[in-house]
Parts: C-alpha cells; sequence; structure tokens
C-alpha cells in the first residue's frame, strides 16, 4: 500500500462508511494532502518513509509549518484533528502501530462568541424579503422561504441545502434534518417559515417539471434549472439580502446563532436549545448563555440609574 491509497481509502471510508458531509471530506482530503507534501519534505520523498516511520517530531514539526505558513490557529487545529482521525484509521485497520498524532498538543484556541443579529435587524431582513416576494416572483419567494427556514429552524447551511422534499412535513408543521454524522433530528417550522414554504413550493414544482426533472429531483430548494441548490448559491442569495439591508458582516451562520440567542433571550432551556440545534454536547450549545448575559448587561448598563 502507497501513502496516497492509504489517504484515498481513509477517504472512502469517511464518505461512505461514516457518512461524513462532503465538506468535512474535503478538509480531509485538504489537511492529509498537506501532511503528506510536509512529510515528503522533512523524511524525504520517493517513498523513503512511511505512515508507520512518522514519528512525534514530525508532528509537532508539522504543526510548527502550518504556524509559520500564517494559518488560523483554528484551521491548524482541524488539520491535527484530520491527522488524528487518519492515523486512528490506520491502527484500527492494523496499518500502523500506534496512533502518534494522538499526544500531539492541540493549538489553543481564542473562544469567539457569536455574532446574532437583533431583533429589529430582523425584521428588517423579512420586511425587505416579503416586499420582494410580494408579486409572487419565484426567486424572490424561494429567497424568502430560505430565510424563514433558516431562522425557524437554526439549520446548518449544508443542511438547508441538502434538504429533500420527503423531509419536510408542513401538516404537521416539522421538517427532518439530516445534520453532521448523518445524525437525524426533528425541529418544529414556525407558522411564517410554513406558509413561506407553502407560498414557494407549487412554483418550485412547475421550475423541475419545465425542466423534465419531474420525481427525478428531490431538493426542496431548486433554480429556475430545476435542479438542486449549491450551497454556495444559497450563501449568495442571503448575502445578497444582508448586504440590501446594510448587514454587511452577517453571514448564513449568523442566522443559526440569532436563532439559538432568540430562544435563550425569551427563556427556553438549554436542553431544548441543545436539540434543535444538534449539538452532540451541551458545552456547544452553552457558548450562546454567554451571549444573552452580555446582552442583559447591555441592558442593564443602559438602563439602571447606578449601573
Amino acid at each position: 500500500m502507497t501513502t496516497a491509497s492509504d489517504v484515498a481509502d481513509f477517504l472512502a471510508f469517511a464518505e461512505k462508511e461514516r457518512q461524513y458531509s462532503p465538506n468535512t471530506v474535503k478538509a480531509y482530503a485538504r489537511d492529509l494532502t498537506r501532511f503528506t507534501a510536509f512529510c515528503d519534505a522533512h523524511y524525504g520523498g520517493g517513498g523513503t518513509w512511511s505512515w508507520d516511520t512518522v514519528d512525534r517530531t514530525g508532528v509537532r514539526g508539522f504543526l510548527g509549518e502550518l504556524q509559520r505558513s500564517g494559518l488560523a490557529k483554528r484551521s491548524a487545529s482541524r488539520a491535527l484533528s484530520s491527522v488524528r482521525s487518519f492515523y486512528r484509521y490506520l491502527q484500527l485497520n492494523e496499518r500502523v502501530a500506534v496512533n502518534i498524532a494522538k499526544a500531539a498538543r492541540v493549538p489553543r484556541i481564542d473562544k469567539r462568541l457569536p455574532t446574532p443579529l437583533g431583533r429589529q435587524q430582523m425584521d428588517d431582513l423579512f420586511t425587505l424579503a416579503e416586499a420582494r416576494a410580494s408579486d409572487d416572483d419565484f426567486v424572490a419567494l424561494r429567497d424568502l422561504a430560505m430565510l424563514e427556514l433558516f431562522y425557524s429552524t437554526g439549520m446548518r447551511l449544508a443542511e438547508l441545502s441538502g434538504l429533500d422534499l420527503d423531509r419536510l412535513d408542513l401538516l404537521g408543521d416539522q421538517v427532518k434534518v439530516v445534520g453532521k454524522g448523518r445524525k437525524e433530528r426533528i425541529v418544529p417550522l414556525g407558522s411564517k417559515a410554513s406558509r413561506a414554504l407553502r407560498r414557494y413550493l407549487p412554483l418550485r414544482d412547475r421550475a423541475v417539471e419545465e425542466q423534465g426533472g419531474g420525481l427525478r429531483q428531490p431538493a426542496v430548494f431548486v433554480g429556475g434549472h430545476g435542479r438542486r441548490l449549491t450551497a454556495r448559491t444559497v450563501q449568495r442569495r442571503m448575502q445578497a439580502l444582508f448586504a440590501a439591508v446594510g448587514e454587511h458582516d452577517a453571514s448564513v451562520h449568523s442566522l443559526r446563532h440569532t436563532f439559538a440567542t432568540h430562544l435563550l433571550d425569551a427563556g427556553a432551556d438549554l436542553r431544548a436549545v441543545q436539540e434543535l440545534l444538534g449539538h452532540a454536547s451541551l458545552s456547544t450549545t452553552q457558548i450562546y448563555t454567554h451571549t444573552s448575559v452580555e446582552r442583559l448587561k447591555k441592558v442593564y448598563r443602559e438602563a439602571h440609574p447606578r449601573a
């Protein structure tokens, strides 16, 4: 087995057996390509090294190389995680004796608090999107439905762009979301999101039929060509809405942050929000409580006479 075939086998395992998302598999591929190139330079190319001959010094050298190249700590940490997962796979398949990446120290990452949009900012977004959709234009109705769904469910970008019709239940006002690791969760749909989807779906069906797609196209969100929108296209459509109301720094992920923060601000249970977001760990969800506390402090400072 060559180093390249080992990587290819691991990527196929991650995609088909573990059912990781396409974005995760691409990240693994990028990180392991970079790690392989480093090992070629560090140990000498031409097949003079193997995964079993890489040592801890080599892994530390790889992290140092990432740092010198100016890679962000978060990206360097992800690269190390990719190498660890790869070596775990090699060890389980008896291609290496030990996971040499396991003991490597993860770069310390500064915690970044999420930046949610305020109630007025969301009102401005929906006012604009609803005005554009008032004449039942296909693109405008689709964009409104996507915006409503992001804010109503807290979906990730990949989850929304990958959403299929058979996972929508407009009678029960709920949607089955396929998240990271192919884990499924049921999320309620708000009444306005359901209404926006009901307005959009007949036009969606017409666009698919006109292109001869019919039942072969399961995607909820499609373009005028009748095919599934890519995640990048969804992102661009949302960013166009943000820019139109002056929110140039907002992103699709801001809507997920906003969903969680507004729920907690209104008194929602932390574990319920964890379930809705599809977080494996409660500690991941707890970051939103810090945001809520900061907003309470701001209100206190502005309102209390002796703050």
